[in-house]
Formats: structure tokens, C-alpha cells, sequence
């Protein structure tokens, strides 16, 4: 899964696994932010709703873990 770590100075670092690479933010679709999963799809990085939703989904209940 592509996820968009963090995004400064023109450039989106994606992290792949344990792997991270830069690409430049005109690559992204525009509503693309930082924590989303995206796809690429021609040439366009485009966010990947159902595993964004999936991934945020997750990141919440670890939280919600958390205060238990």
C-alpha cells in the first residue's frame, strides 16, 4: 500500500512497505493529502478511498485502544 507520509517543499514522500521515495506534488490529484493511500493511475498519483477510509479506520481504533 502507497501512503502519502508527508508533503513540504514540492515534493510527496510516499512510503511503500519499509520503503520511502519522493515524487513531485504535481504528480498527486489535487484532494490527495498527507496520511492518504493512494494509486497509481496514469501517470497520477489518486487517493485510494476505500483504503484510506480502511487505514484511518485502523489508526482510530489503536487510539481509541489507547484510553481503555
Amino acid at each position: 500500500m502507497l501512503i502519502i507520509d508527508r508533503i513540504e517543499d514540492g515534493f510527496a514522500v510516499i512510503e511503500n512497505e519499509d520503503k520511502h521515495f519522493e515524487v513531485a506534488v504535481s504528480e498527486l490529484a489535487k484532494d490527495v493529502r498527507e496520511g492518504d493511500a493512494v494509486i497509481l493511475e496514469n501517470g497520477v498519483y489518486i487517493k485510494d478511498i476505500a483504503s484510506t477510509e480502511k487505514l484511518r479506520g485502523e489508526i482510530l481504533k489503536l487510539q481509541n485502544d489507547l484510553w481503555e
